[in-house]
């Protein structure tokens, strides 16, 4: 398992929602390149690197800077944010994403996303981001009415490549991971999963850890919690290696 920093991208600066609300934000640094690049040098394996402006308006907003960051960094890069064409898709992949993120798309338009599915794959995850048991589309605004008991079969049928669960009511807000809602995901073991949500100090990791030793769970993003320092990076990476070593 390894943590994986959030780069998350509005009006051109590196910032973190409370729940995902657009006016409830936090300004972490002006530049989000510069960010980018300090996590790599500080031993980051992997960055998450979200355009929260396509999210809402449903088309990349911020594409320039996502392929800035692509092009300046040698470890992966898992983008999300805006992503419903194909076309949108394939130039992100061919900007240098190693994993591409889709939300709305999957949930609302199954054809098309299986489409990118074949057209990329190994490279395409799906997003679930929940509330109150219901997945929540077009940056986390709209209620899909679905559930991930009932979307699941569709997608491992359509060919995702991992999944990255998002707890709405616990992003950016530092209390916690949802356990329960990680284990009946992580421990189908069918592909890759990614934690994100209520991520905040070491004792979380360790928890998290736990379950990633026996169950498919192979990343968790952290946000404001490595910003503002409740989540050391330094120490819980080397404690997470000292774990894998053992």
């Amino acid at each position: 398992m390894i943590i994986i920093p959030a780069l998350d991208i509005k009006g051109g600066k590196c910032v973190r929602l409370r729940r995902g609300r657009a006016e409830d934000e936090i300004v972490y640094e002006n530049d989000p390149l510069k960010v980018a690049v300090s996590w790599q040098k500080r031993g980051a394996k992997r960055l998450h690197l979200i355009d929260l402006d396509g999210a809402f308006a449903g088309v990349p907003v911020n594409r320039e800077l996502v392929t800035a960051v692509c092009n300046e960094l040698s470890i992966p890069v898992q983008i999300g944010g805006g992503i419903r064409t194909l076309e949108t898709a394939q130039a992100y992949a061919e900007a240098g994403a190693d994993r591409i993120i889709i939300g709305t798309a999957a949930m609302e338009n199954p054809t098309l996303f299986a489409e990118i599915c074949t057209r990329l794959p190994g490279k395409i995850g799906v997003s679930l981001d929940t509330e109150d048991g219901h997945i929540r589309t077009k940056g986390w605004i709209s209620d899909s009415g679905l559930t991930i008991e009932a979307v699941m079969p569709r997608l491992y049928a359509q060919g995702i490549s991992f999944i990255v669960h998002t707890d709405i009511g616990r992003d950016g807000m530092r209390n916690g991971p949802n356990i329960a809602m990680l284990e009946q995901i992580a421990y189908a073991g069918m592909v890759p999963v990614i934690a994100a949500g209520g991520v905040d100090n070491l004792d979380d990791i360790k928890q998290l850890y736990e379950i990633s030793r026996k169950s498919s769970l192979e990343g968790v993003i952290s946000g404001r919690a490595l910003y503002e320092g409740s989540l050391n990076f330094e120490e819980a990476d080397a404690w997470l290696a000292a774990q894998n070593a053992a």
